[in-house]
């Protein structure tokens, strides 16, 4: 029988409001919205979030970590990296006072997290194959199954693991006392469930578009109907003498994270060649493991080609801050060792000590089994209309999809983890006849030391960057203008200014530099109104 219990009066709560409220040794997340209330479990099914400190909009509401969206009114997630739906409590209003019924929820057994539902292999006699088990391949496979696909699913990787968070390899998975057990997106109990076949450690050698034939392991081979690419970028490998020496690592797949961290506990100096994220985020985590680290970078300041000067300068600052030190504008000319690395030299002539190295100069499109695809001349990434279909029959998602921006027009390749999902999602839509143009903005986090950066939209280019807030205090937002339009914010310390930001941004309803650079704005209000 449904526990019917008091959550707080009418007039608690304003229209366009939410809060997080303890009712019978439980939490729920009450929310009014166009006069009427709606409850539904608190945190985020993706990493644990008070959503209470996220945002609302349109009936929904927007992590503050990492933007991952759910519906007020049924707990149903709309945008990663979250998988799962939320549990919802139906609501009543008795003499001015808010009810919800905490035995009736629309989950299974109580819980607050609740896999959407799905359906299974019926009577379609089609074969819809994913190749690449990364964000974007497990998302389209589940979103497949949600939009009621009951034919024949083939999820193929060349990961010996099923598909897990590569986002937190760089972070949290380094930070540990021994190599643990990956986050995996889904247990290997959720294909089985949803028929969903998936072969892992299996590398596709050949695609022929024209014949519709993939080509894997030992020669075998498979028919599909539909197809959507989604394998992501192989590491780039630094063209210099000693790059096979025993402990010089890239860092992409779960092995190779394990290797750094087996090699880390044997060693005192470490040397990242690379100042992008990956190499930075690698930097902090085995400088918090206790390694002496020197970052070797060409660039003047790190992070400067994203972030620009003044935001990459504080990243550095904090690096330094931990004891990392590094080589700007140097370029790493050789790895020298007995059959394993004790040193790099340096351009310049420096040499530094390493018992290890870990090389992030950065990914390219894995796209050279294609054959029938035209393939961009520059990157080999694979160009797609705004629908994500790349040919007849055929859609590509991810690091490799060259697409449209829906803002700008502009083609773009985006290496973000959640893009990645909110692509699976799109393209497997699109595969089952539905025509949903991808219209999201490019949202990613990155975390090094205990400083959490947040960007949203996308910039390769700029004509300024506005600094609202404190650079020192870490609590600020910067904003990269071009043609006086706001392409693109960063921040610390302004989680839920940044979720406000992505919902104006998705909504094209930023303002104007001009209005920018004369005020500072108040981008929960400015939500509110839009």
């Amino acid at each position: 029988m449904a526990q019917k219990v008091a959550v707080c009066p009418v007039e608690a709560l304003e229209d366009g409001e939410m809060r997080q409220f303890s009712v019978a040794d439980r939490e729920v997340l009450l929310a009014r919205f166009e006069g009427e209330f709606w409850a539904i479990a608190p945190k985020c099914t993706h990493a644990g979030a008070k959503l209470a400190d996220g945002v609302m909009m349109n009936g929904h509401v927007v992590c503050p970590w990492h933007h991952a969206c759910f519906s007020l009114r049924s707990g149903q997630m709309l945008e990663p990296p979250a998988l799962n739906d939320l549990a919802q409590y139906p609501t009543s209003i008795e003499a001015d006072t808010v009810y919800v019924e905490l035995s009736n929820l629309k989950g299974s057994n109580g819980e607050e997290s609740r896999v959407p539902e799905l359906a299974n292999q019926k009577s379609d006699d089609r074969t819809f194959v994913i190749i690449g088990g990364g964000a974007a391949g497990c998302a389209a496979a589940q979103m497949l199954r949600q939009v009621k696909f009951e034919g024949r699913i083939v999820l193929i990787t060349a990961s010996e693991e099923p598909p897990y968070d590569r986002t937190k390899l760089s972070k949290a998975y380094l930070q540990q006392d021994q190599a643990d057990d990956l986050d995996l997106l889904r247990p290997i109990s959720f294909y089985r469930r949803y028929d969903i076949t998936l072969k892992t450690a299996t590398k596709v050698t050949k695609l022929d578009a024209k014949a519709q034939t993939i080509t894997y392991g030992e020669g075998e081979s498979i028919q599909y109907d539909t197809l959507l690419l989604a394998t992501g970028g192989a590491v780039k490998k630094i063209p210099i003498d000693g790059s096979d020496l025993d402990n010089v690592f890239t860092l992409r797949q779960a092995q190779d994270a394990r290797a750094i961290l087996e090699a880390s506990k044997q060693a005192e100096k470490v040397v990242i060649v690379g100042s992008g994220f990956i190499g930075m985020e690698v930097a902090s985590s085995l400088n918090q493991q206790g390694l002496e680290v020197t970052i070797v970078t060409p660039n003047a300041v790190p992070f400067e080609n994203v972030l620009g000067e003044q935001v990459g300068k504080l990243m550095m600052q904090i690096h330094e801050s931990h004891g990392v030190k590094f080589k700007l504008e140097s370029k790493a000319t050789a790895f020298k060792g007995d059959g394993k690395i004790d040193s790099v030299e340096l351009e310049n002539g420096d040499v530094l000590p390493a018992d290890m190295v870990v090389v992030g100069i950065g990914v390219q499109p894995a796209t050279d089994f294609i054959e029938g695809i035209a393939l961009d001349e520059d990157d080999k990434s694979i160009p797609v209309n705004q629908y994500l279909q790349a040919a007849p029959n055929v859609y590509a998602a991810g690091d490799i999809a060259q697409f449209p921006h829906f803002i700008t027009g502009e083609s773009v390749r985006i290496e973000h983890w959640r893009l990645a999902m909110q692509h699976g999602r799109t393209a497997a839509r699109n595969m089952t006849g539905e025509s949903v143009a991808f219209k999201s903005v490019p949202f990613f986090w990155a975390g090094q030391y205990d400083v959490k950066l947040r960007y949203i939209g996308h910039a390769e280019k700029w004509d300024d960057v506005v600094i609202q807030g404190s650079l020192e205090d870490k609590s600020f937002l910067a904003f990269y203008v071009k043609d006086k339009q706001i392409l693109a914010v960063a921040g610390i310390g302004r989680d839920r200014d940044i979720a406000a930001i992505s919902g104006l941004m998705n909504g094209k309803q930023m303002p104007s530099a001009s209005e920018l650079q004369k005020k500072d704005i108040d981008w929960i209000e400015r939500l509110r109104r839009r």
